[in-house]
């Protein structure tokens, strides 16, 4: 039997008509029981999470379940920022072996790889992972760096749940019950998960290699000053550039040194945390290394669009056929960045079609650049499954 998949966007405040409705539905389009239902949910069904859960394994027949709280949801070629409403995808995956780990906030600061590995058990040699955390409980790139360690070169794909504005307005749940800090799900066979996360930025200026640094404060780069470099790259602005670059330059560190021409999507993006003219000093939230190349980029709509229908094309011209979509987006970006609703889901839609599709506004987008494994901001975190 073929892998299948089947999805559906409530904009509603919950009632067990509507759940009930959207589940029979999704279950019917899917033809068979699902392996597997992710489920993304707005704050406001908090009080009625364990109702919800229930109707949602009764009615869709759902085994396991994974899924958390989300700020704004994502359906197949919807984005709905500050709603009230749930997005579901149902998966049917008869070849695929899925293991669920959830995990707990001290397992998530104390546990080294080889405790990951024991944790996974039979999954521990999954191809590929979903991983959904708490932001107020994970410490998430310190976790992130051991998960990798534990998984080499295993595409993790995912992000930190948002909600509302208090500390309980933000979840993750498995199954019928909440988890405390995150939940991962192993894939192996059967399915093959493709990742994309579009960063949004684009180079300005020229690539340089850092020559100073002090922790996360770059010193100089290319023997000059660090915010010599950062003013050169502003003035190769147009006016118009710069009147938009206020809040809007990021750090590009290339993860490759051997390119030649480095280019929109060369870099790990990281933001600037300020800058001292009088040291001549550059803060980062990052780590550089003396002899990284550098180069500061500009993040507009225009460089976003730009970058995500190009990383879209380059997939759909190797060709894939996925079944379904995850979309794990910032805040940042929607109708804030782009002025219009719906950019980054349409734009899976226009490359690959009206496929089954769910997502969230992320507080951190957690996705694999350069191979590897790496928690963002500002971008598209994208699965493909097929």
């Amino acid at each position: 039997m073929p892998n299948a998949a089947s999805s559906g966007l409530v904009l509603e405040p919950f009632s067990e008509k509507s759940v009930i409705r959207c589940a029979r539905t999704c279950l019917q389009e899917l033809g068979t029981n699902p392996s597997v239902a992710l489920v993304f949910v707005s704050a406001d069904y908090r009080p009625f999470l364990a109702d919800f859960l229930e109707l949602i394994q009764l009615h869709a027949h759902a085994r396991l379940i994974v899924g958390g709280s989300a700020s704004g949801l994502v359906g197949t070629g919807q984005e709905a920022e500050g709603v009230s409403g749930f997005s579901l995808l149902l998966l049917s995956l008869p070849s695929t072996e899925l293991t669920a780990v959830p995990f707990t906030e001290e397992q998530s600061d104390d546990f080294t790889p080889e405790d990951w590995r024991r944790a996974a058990g039979h999954g521990a040699d999954s191809e590929s992972w979903i991983v959904l955390a708490n932001p107020l409980k994970v410490a998430a790139e310190p976790w992130l760096n051991n998960w990798s360690a534990a998984f080499p070169n295993v595409p993790t794909l995912g992000g930190l749940n948002s909600g509302g504005s208090r500390g309980d307005d933000v979840f993750v749940f498995h199954n019928q019950e909440l988890v405390d800090a995150g939940i991962a799900l192993g894939l192996k066979g059967g399915i093959k998960l493709h990742t994309i996360v579009s960063q949004g930025c684009r180079p300005i200026g020229e690539p340089h290699a850092i020559t100073g640094a002090d922790e996360n404060v770059l010193v100089s780069i290319g023997s000059l000053p660090a915010y010599e470099r950062l003013n050169q790259s502003f003035e190769s602005l147009s006016p118009g550039e710069k009147a938009r670059a206020a809040g809007n330059l990021f750090a590009g560190l290339a993860l490759n040194e051997y390119v030649d021409d480095f280019k929109t999507g060369d870099f790990l993006i990281r933001n600037l945390l300020g800058a001292d003219p009088d040291s001549g000093s550059v803060a980062l939230a990052a780590y550089p290394r003396i002899g990284q190349t550098l180069q500061f980029q500009l993040r507009d709509r225009h460089s976003a669009h730009e970058e995500l229908h190009r990383m879209l094309h380059a997939k759909a011209t190797k060709p894939i056929h996925p079944i379904a979509s995850l979309l794990f987006v910032c805040g940042g970006r929607g109708e804030g960045l782009f002025g219009a609703p719906h950019h980054d889901a349409v734009a899976i839609q226009e490359r690959f079609g009206a496929i089954p599709g769910i997502g969230l506004f992320c507080n951190g987008e957690v996705g694999p650049v350069g191979g590897r494994n790496f928690v963002h901001g500002y971008t598209a975190a994208i699965g493909l499954l097929e």
